[in-house]
């Protein structure tokens, strides 16, 4: 890796404290992502979760996400972006509080409804979060240095999702087991705050009133017309170019989140991992994803995003493929450190190439859209991963789901 990566002297000053402050989001959240995110399903394992459980805990939150996507758009399109972000990132993260005291409150099976609620409540502020962080990313970030700002966010996420990934697995390791995910849960939780702080301190390069778009300048004359409920759900933006690239990353996402409900169950029930085991194997994944990101932005300046985009969702196939096929502790780690480099170039790229075609003034309406279409592909997946799982058994619901994948990264190439 090269150190000169974070340096900026290459970068106008004006952008240096957005950048800085990107990159320290980040990495706090690469600590709330290693410990509490990367542990809920195993915890929810351990305390005796089934599939269709474990798949509610991402469900909730895709539910919510669909009901409240257009109007948090048309609620982001009304107010500053950064301050919008932030709040609606501080009552998000809050619920992660919540989890740390309930194994002193709850039995085992309680306790997993109690963090399906949890994930419901939390998915109401959190999408306008989502919603509004690729916007503000996009105010933030010139064109120009969005490919490598992306790659350095990535890297500094890989960095602390791997170190904080291992330290967790080492407390849970030494801990009792209820006592060791509440520590886990509480460093989580700081690393959620510190995350938003660095939000904070993100601010739009151009402070943009209320934006009009040309639909919107169309006056409120029309609001009691027929056309009105049409226009409040833009549903133009699928008479437009863009329709294709929401296809496309939707069947992406399908194929992307089908075995996350699986992945739980098969490392614990089949290849009798430990947390420790998994632990490292994240790590491992990680410490290939910050190499192959210190590469993004010259792939992506080469290729374009596009291409890179496409690519790596169709490389993602190499992890439920080989997880299918292993055995052994140590095949984990193999293709732990195998799956990293793809997920490097393909989460690099992705939201770049859907920026890339999202009209500067007006995206909030239509990364609305694209939440609509990620929350269906998550909700969907959530249902139809563990009952694939259940008619054709695990090893061979992992190959389906592989070769989706390649299959997603040909549609991105091909049709988006």
């Amino acid at each position: 890796m090269h150190f000169n990566l974070f340096q900026q002297s290459d970068i106008p000053e004006k952008y240096h404290s957005n950048f800085w402050h990107l990159y320290f989001d980040i990495a706090w959240f690469g600590v709330l992502s290693g410990t509490a995110v990367n542990f809920l399903n195993v915890y929810a394992t351990r305390l005796g979760a089934s599939g269709l459980q474990v798949g509610l805990l991402t469900a909730m939150a895709a539910v919510v996400n669909l009901f409240l996507a257009i109007p948090a758009g048309r609620w982001i399109e009304k107010r500053h972006t950064g301050r919008a972000v932030f709040w609606s990132s501080v009552i998000f993260r809050i619920g992660y509080i919540l989890w740390i005291p309930l194994p002193w409150l709850f039995n085992a099976q309680v306790q997993i409804w109690v963090l399906i609620v949890l994930a419901f409540l939390m998915a109401i502020p959190y999408t306008p979060l989502g919603v509004g962080f690729n916007a503000l990313f996009a105010e933030a970030v010139p064109d120009l240095y969005r490919a490598h700002v992306a790659g350095i966010r990535n890297i500094t996420f890989a960095i602390t999702y791997m170190l904080t990934s291992l330290v967790a697995g080492y407390i849970l390791k030494s801990l009792p087991f209820e006592t060791g995910y509440q520590v886990i849960f509480a460093i989580g939780a700081f690393g959620a705050a510190m995350s938003s702080y660095h939000i904070y301190h993100v601010i739009p390069l151009e402070e943009i009133s209320p934006i009009l778009t040309s639909l919107d300048a169309v006056s409120t004359t029309q609001a009691d017309s027929p056309r009105s409920i049409r226009r409040a759900l833009r549903l133009d933006i699928w008479n437009t170019p863009f329709r294709r690239i929401l296809i496309a990353l939707f069947i992406f996402h399908l194929a992307q989140y089908l075995p996350a409900p699986i992945y739980p169950l098969f490392n614990v029930h089949v290849l009798n991992l430990n947390d420790s085991n998994i632990g490292t194997g994240t790590a491992l994944f990680y410490l290939t994803m910050l190499l192959g990101s210190t590469q993004l932005r010259r792939v992506a300046n080469r290729y374009g995003n596009k291409k890179v985009a496409g690519l790596g969702a169709a490389g993602m196939a190499l992890y439920p493929l080989m997880l299918a096929a292993a055995h052994t502790v140590l095949q984990f780690y193999v293709l732990s450190f195998l799956g990293g480099f793809f997920f490097a170039m393909l989460n690099g790229a992705y939201i770049n190439y859907m920026l890339e075609n999202i009209p500067p003034n007006d995206r909030p309406a239509h990364l609305a859209w694209y939440s609509i279409a990620l929350n269906i592909a998550i909700l969907s997946s959530s249902i139809a991963g563990p009952s694939i799982a259940n008619i054709t058994g695990l090893v061979n619901a992992l190959i389906i789901f592989g070769v989706l994948r390649i299959l997603a990264g040909f549609a991105i190439l091909k049709w988006g």
